[in-house]
């Protein structure tokens, strides 16, 4: 089962997850000096990618940097995809769709087949929990898994996530929701393959979080840019897996920070990596 295969990818190679937010503007110069923008966009990832691949449980690309770009940005993102399956690597397609079924069905059927395929996918639950169904056959082949967004990191959660419902908090009714859904999916390490997109940046529920969907695997975003705490991350996993921990813009651009080389891009990727493991491990 596909989440087996992510389980142990942690368990080999750390809980990181490397965000392939890829902008024009994180490229190096010489890259951009002949070729066609989808041509610098997968040379970037690729060399990302090489330069990490022994460190990082899974590469996550969040669609929306690739759609700006046009067709030549979603080639990139199709190559990028291509890519990683050629190497035994895990993908996150970051689509967080969420609408009626059947628009849900060719959804799945377009980032679960085809040019678009990856392993995992985002989706967003608060249109109604028959905008999941769609993918279930997907879960139920074992092959692909999907994180529906919980609780988020972004301070506009606060707007709907939070809203109490009876004496609890809406997310709650609807993670409580999902981990009935995700029973039918649960592999030999003991999680779902039906995920739960927990943002890191919100430390009060962590443990109650972490404890209540004790068989949900999260995908925690928060680290880096948007400040989320390392000490808080820890809440969320257990024994530092059941969880990925997803970091862009601090690992892709980390060589804008550094007096070198832009052609070390890749080098420096390596090492906010390792020492982003090294600030959650403690």
């Amino acid at each position: 089962m596909i989440i087996d295969k992510l389980y142990g990818r942690v368990k080999e190679r750390g809980f990181v997850c490397v965000g392939l937010d890829t902008d024009i503007s994180y490229i190096p110069e010489y890259i951009k000096k002949d070729g066609t923008v989808r041509d610098w966009v997968f040379r970037f990832n690729q060399g990302i990618i090489d330069a990490t691949k022994d460190i990082v449980a899974v590469y996550k690309l969040q669609i929306a940097y690739y759609e700006a770009l046009g067709l030549e940005g979603l080639k990139a993102y199709a190559d990028t995809l291509k890519y990683l399956k050629a190497n035994n690597l895990l993908s996150i397609a970051d689509i967080k769709r969420g609408d009626i079924s059947a628009t849900a069905k060719m959804y799945a059927k377009a980032h679960f087949q085809g040019e678009f395929e990856a392993d995992f996918i985002t989706l967003n639950p608060y249109m109604g929990f028959d905008s999941i169904e769609p993918y279930e056959e997907y879960l139920a082949s074992e092959k692909k898994g999907i994180f529906i967004l919980l609780r988020t990191s972004n301070p506009g959660a606060q707007d709907i996530e939070y809203k109490m419902v009876g004496d609890e908090y809406l997310y709650y009714h609807v993670g409580d929701a999902l981990v009935e859904i995700g029973k039918s999916y649960i592999g030999e390490c003991g999680y779902s393959a039906l995920g739960l997109v927990v943002g890191g940046t919100y430390s009060e529920e962590a443990e109650e979080i972490r404890t209540r969907y004790k068989n949900s695997f999260f995908l925690i975003p928060g680290y880096g840019a948007q400040g989320a705490k390392t000490e808080d991350i820890r809440k969320y996993l257990n024994d530092f897996n059941g969880g990925i921990v997803n970091s862009s813009r601090g690992i892709i651009t980390a060589w804008k920070k550094q007096e070198d080389k832009e052609e070390n891009f890749a080098y420096h990727a390596r090492n906010a990596v390792l020492k982003m493991r090294g600030d959650i491990f403690g």
